[in-house]
């Protein structure tokens, strides 16, 4: 069945053109990954970075979500962060901005205009961030404590490099790289498959998967890791992918009856539909938060005296590290949550359509119950990140894996992967093709206007 799936995809046009589009987009932001900035020193960085993976660190975050173009400061070493931080920036301003606000509630016009904001907001960003960039790269190996806690023993940037040149190309460099990385993505999002910027993000993870696998053979040939527990641990791996899989595709149906009504001479009879809430409605927004506001004590170790106590207490192995990424994970899952769902609005859309929650009076009781239902998916699809994103690393760290293996980039890849099979479907469904799922029946579907968390 999935065999004449595949086969349907290359009978339509259009959808052979898209994908074509999006596969060559793609290639050329990976090959953008090998051109490393003017001045760096390619093999000093891959050795700093080499240094990096085994202390940890805010710059693995990074590298992870670059597709590993720190690792030779590549022209896209800021990535696609400038921008995915940006479009958080501008969902909090929508919150607390009545401006911002009302601009996403105007339809295309409104998210047109905070779609140019958040361009504006991620040059701001990369400007910022290169600056910052560019000055840690000239002190690597030049200043005697950061050469002790990086382990490298020559410099980043060469002597004969003047500093004032090097700030200057670097923020050019990497600003232009990410003011190109969002135009890619962008571009495959209007005329590719799926989601650009996540895709983006999806092609730098999959990227690392060949030398990982390498890694893993050859800590199994040198005996550095049993070869039982090399096969346990792919078998535990794809354990994980099919729990990823289910959860994210749950969902919790809250059936809507909407009442007669009349529309000049005609009656139109009741209809009965439902408007879905996801089981994990914050997707990987909190990990990310969470690693993020964890890695900053270890970065900040390398330059500041006495954090090292701190350092060793929060490195990723420890227990205290575990503790308090996991609060932090249930924390950002509410938080963020409840910034990208409103459950009065979509109450009063309801009501506005003339529809109602059966056995729940419309208006106050239905945010109600909305909040309450909403609020106890939320805490399980909390302990469901908190766990996907743990115990993998947990395990790793137990077994002494070649390699970083962490549930965050497992989330991205399988969300990622669904949403893009998904609108595979819709275009092969809507050219009466099976989509991968095979033959469907008819289904009624709601649409309630109201924030959704993605």
């Amino acid at each position: 069945m999935a065999l004449s799936a595949i086969t349907n995809i290359f009978r339509v046009a259009e959808l052979r053109a898209r994908l074509t589009y999006t596969i060559l987009l793609l290639a050329v932001y990976r090959l953008g990954i090998f051109i490393n900035t003017p001045g760096v020193d390619r093999a000093a960085m891959n050795a700093f970075m080499e240094s990096q993976r085994k202390q940890g660190g805010l710059l693995n975050l990074f590298n992870l979500f670059s597709g590993g173009a720190l690792d030779q400061m590549s022209i896209f070493g800021l990535g696609i962060m400038p921008y995915v931080s940006a479009s958080i920036i501008m969902q909090l301003l929508a919150v607390v901005v009545p401006t911002f606000e009302r601009l996403q509630k105007e339809g295309a016009a409104g998210r047109q205009k905070i779609n140019q904001y958040t361009r504006y907001g991620t040059i701001l960003l990369s400007l910022v961030q290169g600056v910052g960039i560019a000055r840690f790269l000239y002190s690597l190996g030049r200043s005697q404590g950061a050469n002790q806690q990086s382990g490298i023993d020559q410099v980043v940037v060469p002597d004969s490099v003047n500093t004032m040149w090097f700030t200057f190309m670097t923020v050019v460099t990497l600003t232009a790289g990410t003011a190109f990385i969002m135009w890619l993505g962008e571009r495959i999002t209007e005329n590719g498959i799926g989601n650009g910027i996540s895709l983006l993000i999806f092609a730098g993870i999959v990227a690392g998967i060949p030398p990982s696998a390498q890694k893993l053979v050859v800590a199994v040939q040198a005996e550095a890791l049993n070869a039982g527990a090399a096969v346990g641990l792919i078998a535990f791996m794809l354990v994980i992918i099919a729990v990823v899989v289910y959860v994210e595709r749950g969902m919790r149906r809250i059936p809507v009856q909407y009442a007669k009504r009349m529309a000049g001479r005609q009656m139109f009879a009741g209809q009965a539909t439902y408007f879905p809430l996801k089981v994990n409605a914050s997707g990987v927004i909190p990990p990310i938060f969470a690693g993020a506001l964890l890695s900053f004590p270890t970065t900040l170790a390398q330059w500041v005296p006495g954090m090292n106590g701190i350092q060793r207490a929060i490195q990723s192995s420890t227990w205290v590290y575990n503790g308090l990424f996991v609060a932090l994970i249930v924390f950002f899952a509410f938080f963020y949550t409840s910034l990208t769902f409103r459950a009065d609005d979509v109450a009063d859309n309801i009501k506005k359509q003339g529809g109602y929650i059966p056995g729940i009076r419309p208006g106050r009781q239905t945010a109600d119950f909305i909040e309450r239902v909403l609020n106890r998916l939320t805490f399980g699809g909390s302990i469901y990140l908190a766990a996907v994103c743990v115990i993998p690393s947990v395990i790793s760290g137990v077994l002494g894996v070649p390699f970083y293996f962490g549930g965050t980039a497992l989330l991205i890849v399988v969300g990622v992967a669904l949403d893009t099979v998904n609108q595979i479907e819709q275009h092969l469904i809507t050219r009466n093709y099976e989509g991968f799922a095979g033959p469907r029946g008819p289904r009624i579907r709601g649409r309630v206007r109201g924030s959704m968390a993605a």
